[in-house]
């Protein structure tokens, strides 16, 4: 199939390399120094998923019409993204592959035309240099559209996919982006701190912190009504139950997403951003937390800290210590 990948980073450069190996027909959208180490020298993927290398066809933006559209954009860049190729994608389908609960309502909102779905990625991978992507954690993605079932056009677009990377159809998408959402809690404390994720979760004060953070997001969820999907081992049940636990024993949810890891450093997309000079996409993290809250008429002051700490973390350019976090979220009027 002739496949359009906007956005060649971590998560589209892995995508864009897998669907070349599994014969696709792709093309990449990229800027700057990504696009041309891409068209110098492909995409090289390493890691979990295998050594792999495709030369995809690069460009700023698309020039005809794919089959397929995934868009790996970070969220904050995705209606930018979009609106640049509607002109050749408006009418054929598209998967956003994103974080947070914008992506499929922005992208159905640009493209009327388009059979919109969403795609929640728990791949990790590093983006080590333009061109240059190493996964650290090959998972499972999922793939669908909407708090109903999973319709027969996710399961085809599903089976599509599955040929190149591991790909569910699940129900309940909606409730699934808020479970993801929670386990995106994990990006906030390694990009403020510089350390990497399964360090954050090793730090005992810093654990702490991320669990009142995930707890925090799951009684916000259900201060909305969302039912939480299933995800990864976690549902609407579990995070429930883990929403009334007291803190000490809360901690054993990031104890678990940081067994499934391993050991080789993963630091998070919001860091690798940093670590690029890029805006990260915490106001559509944490931040979303934040905003929903007050839709919720909730406050939800431990988000809106780590919000605020990775912007101060962007502008400084220069982490802060464990120490100075656990201070700043301990003097929280919580």
């Amino acid at each position: 199939m002739r496949i359009a990948v906007i956005g060649a980073g971590a998560l589209g450069g892995t995508f864009a390399t897998l669907l070349a190996r599994a014969g696709h027909d792709v093309t990449v959208t990229a800027r700057g120094p990504g696009l041309a180490a891409i068209r110098a020298d492909g995409i090289r993927l390493s890691g979990a998923f295998g050594d792999a290398e495709a030369r995809p066809r690069a460009l700023e933006r698309l020039v005809e019409t794919p089959e397929l559209t995934l868009v790996c954009t970070k969220a904050q860049d995705a209606a930018a993204a979009l609106s640049a190729n509607a002109a050749f994608i408006d009418g054929s389908p598209v998967i956003v592959v994103q974080n947070g609960l914008d992506g499929v309502n922005t992208a159905e909102r640009l493209l009327p035309h388009s059979d919109c779905f969403g795609a929640l990625v728990i791949i990790a991978a590093n983006y080590t240099e333009p061109g240059r992507v190493t996964v650290t954690t090959a998972a499972p993605s999922y793939l669908g559209r909407g708090s109903g079932p999973a319709d027969a056009l996710a399961r085809a677009w599903q089976a599509v996919l599955a040929e190149a990377v591991p790909v569910t159809a699940i129900d309940n998408f909606v409730g699934a982006q808020w479970t993801k959402l929670i386990v995106n809690m994990l990006n906030a404390l390694p990009a403020i701190t510089g350390l990497s994720v399964q360090a954050v979760v090793d730090h005992a004060g810093l654990r702490r912190v991320m669990t009142a953070s995930m707890r925090e997001a799951v009684r916000v969820g259900l201060k909305r009504g969302v039912h939480f999907g299933a995800l990864q081992g976690l549902g609407h049940r579990r995070l429930r139950v883990f929403s009334l636990l007291p803190l000490w024993l809360g901690q054993l949810l990031p104890r678990m997403m940081r067994a499934r890891m391993g050991n080789v450093p993963n630091l998070g997309s919001t860091q690798q951003s940093i670590r690029r000079g890029q805006r990260t996409e915490i106001d559509f993290l944490n931040g979303a937390i934040v905003r929903e809250a007050g839709i919720a008429g909730v406050a939800a002051p431990v988000n809106a800290l780590l919000t605020a700490l990775v912007h101060e973390v962007e502008t400084r350019g220069a982490s802060l210590t464990p120490a100075d976090v656990i201070a700043r979220v301990d003097a929280l009027p919580l």
